[in-house]
């Protein structure tokens, strides 16, 4: 049975994920299991995420850091309304749990505060990202060497396209030009620019 790993708080009561030899599935220890990390805002979900949530699955168990209701407009290059963190976590392990019960791995959400997020924290092995965010894996090697961790390997997963063949993002998505499969929406109108214009 898939689990939900449950992070244990360290000196400064931050809450840490487990290391590699702590892996556990069905209360037994599994020896080598790849620790997997990746992030982001994930809103709305599509299958462009599906894809990196899969191929994490596929490596091992996995740690998702989700971005700060702070952080997440940070994150953003352009200026729309995000969700709350809260509402994001809801549907992210709903996707999570779904992944993990078919590959029988573990899986944990973990708050981002900061743009490097949970990665360079030593117990990971992989860092799956999309292909505009592989440079932001590279930097995180570099503070990983700067800390004195091995490298993580980072795992690229290709971009998923839509039907008129540009790449599903969420951005499209609120925009109201496509659904979370890529599907074209033209009737459809996108999301407000604020959590005012949506009530």
């Amino acid at each position: 049975m898939p689990t939900v790993r449950e992070a244990t708080p360290d000196s400064d009561g931050e809450r840490q994920a487990p290391t590699r030899s702590e892996a556990t599935k069905g209360g037994r220890a599994v020896p080598g299991t790849m620790n997997v990390a990746l992030g982001g805002t994930f809103d709305p979900i599509h299958d462009g995420h599906r894809a990196l949530f899969e191929r994490a699955f596929e490596l091992g168990d996995v740690t998702v850091g989700l971005t700060s209701d702070d952080l997440a407009p940070k994150t953003r290059h352009e200026d729309r309304f995000v969700r709350s963190y809260d509402e994001r976590r809801a549907d992210l392990a709903t996707e999570l749990a779904s992944y993990a019960a078919e590959y029988d791995r573990e899986y944990e959400v973990r708050k981002l505060t900061e743009p490097t997020g949970i990665a360079p924290e030593p117990q990971f092995d992989v860092l799956v990202v999309s292909p505009e965010t592989e440079t932001g894996g590279k930097r995180i090697n570099e503070i990983r060497a700067e800390r004195g961790h091995d490298p993580l390997e980072i795992e690229v997963v290709e971009h998923v396209y839509a039907e008129d063949g540009d790449i599903i993002s969420s951005t499209r998505i609120v925009a109201g030009e496509i659904d979370e499969h890529g599907t074209l929406t033209p009737d459809r109108d996108g999301r407000p620019a604020t959590r005012e214009q949506e009530s």
